[in-house]
């Protein structure tokens, strides 16, 4: 191919990819909206908020995940950029979900009042860039895009953590966030740059293909240490934004620190990308998807026949130019960085699929005991708690190890039965959408008392019943469903999460779940009894929280899923489904 022909492709790739990066594209121009208009009167009596509300719907208008639920297979799998980017069901599901959250944060943000008018701007600028990040995140196909996306995601959130201007602990928070992200992400790039110079590419689908080829070969030697450090070293990036154990200490802290509008931020949005980047990576490198065996079969069967025709006579060993063209990658539709060697015998994929399951039994054990031990820590820890925002901290923690479980059980199943393997992913996506709401209410309902009581400590919230009896009863719900208690919504995400560890025969995992659920039943049991049967103390004044108000509409708004779901969850059950359903194409 000619340099010109290669600039060419390079520009039809590129215009090919922006109408399918149209979300992304509208959240950098309501940035740079955002920050040119207050330049202006207009602009600075408009308000951020509005701005950044406006392009959040625009960019959902975009996303559309409401897609997925139509007839027919109306999303295509479609590598963006060169393969920098993967399009599918599942980065649909996510944007989705992503941009949702952030309108309802917006809203969330404006009826508290947390940002004042002159940190407004700086504040929503923040959180529109780490969304970016995010979404940057769950559509990631290569090792360096999941890096710059991480940092994109994490950088804006060091900021936001210290956002209350001359309060100790939200300095000490935002210093705490901003030194251990620094140093994970060290770590993290130093194993991408283990993997990558080992398989020779920092693309997922390539490298999935250099690790089966590697791992079904001769004994590796020294650099199967390697590779398993490089794992090891990304896991570690990959742990920091999830708040899992030994990567969790910075939560506590920060969560503490940080106002309880920002710990819904980070406790939602960071984790829902978190662990759909997670799936990526767990996937990506366990498993080659049809479309890459597809390409490596065509290519397989082009080297053969240049290989029959190099042994025919000199004069007819070139080929016509028509069957060139046709043997040639289409780059331009399906972008690709694999490249095959003709000289070479071509793996079929069922040697594929076997030659990776090493390396699929790895980091299925590894995510599997990341996940019981952050699970069992988060609820034993949150057991002495007096501060709510560090109990909800602690519980983020322990939801952290509940959704890495199914991730564990389809590596397990994905040898076996890829479509339980895709089952089982579908249940994270739908405890994740139910947690959305779930964490998004907790921390809703505790900013809301914030600005009454100015105490956020758990003591301050006895007797609550008395004087704010709907506040109350949404927030006893919330905390039931975190625990996951029927009928409410939590039951669903938990039993469907338990149901895919009976799948992969992950009993001794499903126990420790089990267990955990029945010990975080304590503490969030001890809040609601604090609020409903406790005396009210001296030191606090009445507080008057009344369901009537915007503020009441909001937490009966993200309380109401809550509840009802029970009554429609296979609606959002097949949306999971579908959201899933590309995971192995």
């Amino acid at each position: 191919m000619s340099y010109q022909q290669l600039i060419e492709n390079l520009f039809s790739d590129t215009a090919m990819s922006v109408k399918f990066f149209l979300p992304e594209l509208t959240l950098c121009c309501t940035i740079l909206l955002m920050l040119l208009a207050r330049l202006f009167r207009w602009g600075r009596a408009l308000g951020s908020f509005v701005f950044a509300t406006a392009g959040a719907i625009v960019a959902l208008y975009y996303a559309a995940p409401w897609m997925l639920l139509e007839s027919g297979d109306v999303v295509q799998r479609t590598e963006l950029f060169t393969g920098m980017l993967i399009y599918d069901s599942f980065t649909v599901f996510f944007r989705g979900l992503l941009l949702f959250f952030l309108i309802l944060f917006c809203v969330l943000s404006q009826l508290t009042g947390i940002p004042d008018k002159e940190d407004s701007g700086d504040y929503y600028t923040l959180v529109l860039g780490s969304v970016l990040g995010m979404m940057l995140m769950v559509s990631a196909n290569h090792l360096l895009i999941i890096f710059l996306a991480v940092e994109m995601a994490s950088v804006p959130s060091y900021v936001l953590a210290g956002l209350l201007k001359g309060r100790r602990k939200a300095s000490e928070a935002a210093l705490k966030y901003s030194i251990y992200g620094a140093g994970t992400a060290g770590v993290m790039l130093y194993g991408i740059s283990l993997v990558a110079g080992i398989t020779g590419s920092a693309h997922l689908p390539t490298v999935a293909v250099r690790l089966s080829e590697l791992l079904s070969g001769p004994p590796l030697g020294s650099a199967a240490i390697v590779l398993a450090l490089g794992a090891l070293m990304i896991a570690v990036g990959l742990a920091f934004k999830l708040a899992a154990v030994p990567f969790h200490l910075w939560c506590p802290d920060v969560f503490e620190g940080a106002s309880a509008e920002v710990n819904a931020f980070l406790s939602v949005a960071s984790k829902a990308a978190a662990l759909a980047l997670l799936v990526r990576v767990a996937i990506g490198v366990g498993y080659v998807p049809e479309a890459t065996q597809q390409q490596l079969a065509q290519a397989s069967a082009v080297a053969e026949e240049l290989g029959e025709r190099a042994a025919a006579p000199m004069e007819e060993a070139t080929p016509p130019a028509d069957a060139l063209e046709s043997a040639a990658p289409t780059a331009v539709t399906e972008p690709t960085a694999i490249t095959t060697d003709a000289s070479l015998p071509q793996p079929a994929a069922d040697d594929m699929t076997a030659g990776l399951a090493g390396s699929r039994s790895f980091v299925a054990l590894l995510i599997a005991i990341m996940a019981a031990v952050t699970c069992t820590f988060g609820n034993l820890a949150a057991f002495g708690q007096t501060n709510i925002k560090r109990l909800l901290a602690y519980s983020t923690i322990a939801h952290a190890g509940y959704m890495m479980m199914p991730v564990s059980a389809a590596l397990v199943l994905l040898a076996s039965d890829p479509s339980a393997a895709t089952k089982a992913v579908s249940t994270l996506v739908l405890y994740l959408t139910i947690y959305l709401f779930m964490n998004l209410g907790a921390f809703a309902i505790v900013a809301f008392l914030r600005n009454q009581m100015f105490s956020e400590e758990i003591a301050d919230y006895a007797g609550l019943i008395r004087t704010s009896p709907g506040v109350v009863v949404c927030f006893t719900a919330i905390l039931f469903s975190l625990v996951g208690i029927p009928p409410l919504a939590g039951f669903l995400g938990k039993f469907a999460i338990f149901e895919a560890l009976v799948e992969a025969n992950l009993m001794w995992l499903l126990v420790v779940a089990g267990i955990n659920t029945a010990i975080s039943l304590y503490y969030y049991l001890r809040v609601a009894k604090v609020m409903i049967m406790d005396e009210e103390p001296d030191t606090r004044g009445p507080v008057h929280f009344p369901m009537l108000s915007l503020s009441g509409a909001y937490v009966a708004l993200v309380t109401a899923p809550v509840l009802l779901l029970i009554f429609n969850w296979n609606g959002l059950n097949e949306w999971a489904r579908a959201a899933c359903s590309q995971l192995l194409q």
